[in-house]
């Protein structure tokens, strides 16, 4: 059967075709797409002669063909991704080619499961702080959006510089939602002003990257000397920082000053951002369903409690990944991938043109209904290893797929399994607002706040 070369999609507005929906409530937009035009999407947003098209895919099928089966002919070479680059450097998440390959290689060692277990007690430290944090909250009333956010931020600040954490976070909370807001506006608007006008926005977001920069690049030289100074004595340290100084083969070589800035930018977002959002919206769900959280509290208490939760501890804690799956299933950290593809290609039945920006995205395909029964509601029960293994493998790809999978998924999950069950041994959750606005950046964001009522159990 031929390709289908006409692909449907909604007719927009005559000027500006979909660009007005799209500003307002993109993820409606999508999750609309598929409901009225199926599988294979055509959107177009802008004005003509500067019009962008978005070929999106929605199905299990298309989304494996794309990430996997096909990942060569679509690559991140669009707009976005250009603009992250010349934002946030040419690390792991955005190099390709050799570059990434050999990035990845050196870096692949340091994110064994093994090598991961250690970072539990950077995560369970700052977990116990934000436990005492709570304690004093007003009401007993927590934002658990901004809490996870500080929690996240300072887990991977410690796992990264060791000693250092105080210095990084400050800055870094203070500056990357600007450079996140930028580098999302650039990258879906059709048209852009050059970065080197003098206008606000450009001045704030250059501002930004610098002081970002700044602090990374001062913590990585002071480490060096240190070392150098150090000599032979020197006691290798085992922060994530170290490891990568150290990161070396005969090979591919070592990371100089400027590719070991870039990759720890890729941490602090990739291990920040997207962890945060799974676990703000955890919680968000346990204190919305109490029957859930009631199983939650159940498994938590039965860790020893003489001592923090540890990474031997992970699979004792299996209905608590079953939530933070289905979590990251309702709330994908990144609902929205692109590529662009090289050569034209038929995905799903439908022929994707050469040249064409591309998206799959989890916000829709975690909601399709040929996949998902009821896709709208809580159900930590789907995640049970036998409904995982009778599913599509991409049914659910929170951390994407193929060669360009997510290389710290499993320190994402360990993360916040633990995080999750050091602060449910402690709490009682109770929703106080019960819908959360939402929007897609680099990450998801929360718009509004994600309260929720804190009550210290006994």
């Amino acid at each position: 059967m031929a390709a289908i070369t006409e692909i449907p999609g909604p007719k927009g507005l005559p000027l500006l075709g979909s660009a007005l929906d799209l500003r307002r409530d993109s993820l409606e937009v999508f999750l609309r797409a598929r409901r009225d035009h199926g599988d294979v999407v055509r959107l177009s947003a802008g004005p003509p002669g500067v019009r962008s098209v978005l070929h999106c895919v929605f199905s299990a099928e298309g989304v494996q063909q794309i990430l996997a089966s096909q990942a060569a002919n679509f690559r991140k070479d669009n707009q976005f991704y250009e603009e992250l680059r010349q934002s946030a450097g040419n690390g792991l998440l955005t190099a390709q080619d050799a570059d990434y390959r050999r990035q990845r290689r050196l870096i692949q060692p340091l994110f064994t499961k093994r090598q991961v277990d250690t970072y539990a007690t950077a995560v369970t430290l700052e977990a116990d702080g934000t436990v005492e944090r709570w304690r004093d909250a007003a009401d007993g009333v927590v934002d658990v959006v901004r809490e996870m956010d500080r929690l996240a931020l300072r887990t991977v600040s410690r796992i990264l510089f060791g000693a250092d954490v105080e210095a990084a976070v400050d800055v870094i909370h203070d500056n990357f939602p600007v450079v996140s807001e930028y580098v999302t506006r650039r990258g879906f608007s059709p048209m852009n002003p050059p970065r080197s006008w003098p206008l606000p926005s450009n001045r704030r977001a250059e501002a930004a990257s610098r002081a970002v920069y700044a602090v990374c690049d001062r913590i990585i030289a002071e480490r060096r000397a240190a070392d150098a100074t150090a000599g032979a004595a020197s006691t290798e340290g085992d922060d994530l920082l170290s490891l990568l100084s150290r990161a070396n083969s005969e090979e591919d070589g070592s990371l100089d000053a400027a590719e070991l800035r870039d990759q720890v930018l890729v941490f602090l977002v990739a291990g920040h951002e997207t962890t945060a959002t799974s676990m703000a919206f955890a919680l968000h769900l346990l204190a919305r369903h109490p029957e859930a959280q009631k199983r939650a509290h159940e498994e938590a208490d039965r860790l020893p409690s003489d001592r923090a939760p540890s990474a031997a501890d992970l699979d004792e804690l299996p209905y608590l990944t079953r939530v933070l799956k289905e979590t990251m299933r309702l709330y994908p950290a990144a609902p929205v991938i692109g590529r662009r593809s090289v050569e034209a290609a038929e995905i799903d039945g439908h022929l994707i043109p050469a040249g064409a920006d591309v998206l799959v995205l989890p916000w829709v395909t975690h909601r399709h209904p040929d996949l998902w029964n009821d896709p709208d509601r809580f159900d930590p029960d789907r995640f049970t290893p036998e409904r995982e293994a009778s599913r599509h493998r991409y049914a659910w790809f929170p951390f994407g797929g193929g060669p360009r999978a997510c290389i710290g998924q499993y320190f994402s999950m360990l993360e916040s399994v633990l995080a999750l069950a050091a602060l449910l041994r402690s709490y009682d959750l109770e929703a106080v607002d019960t819908e959360v606005p939402l929007t897609a950046g680099i990450t998801l964001q929360a718009t509004g706040p994600a309260r929720v009522r804190v009550r210290a159990r006994t």
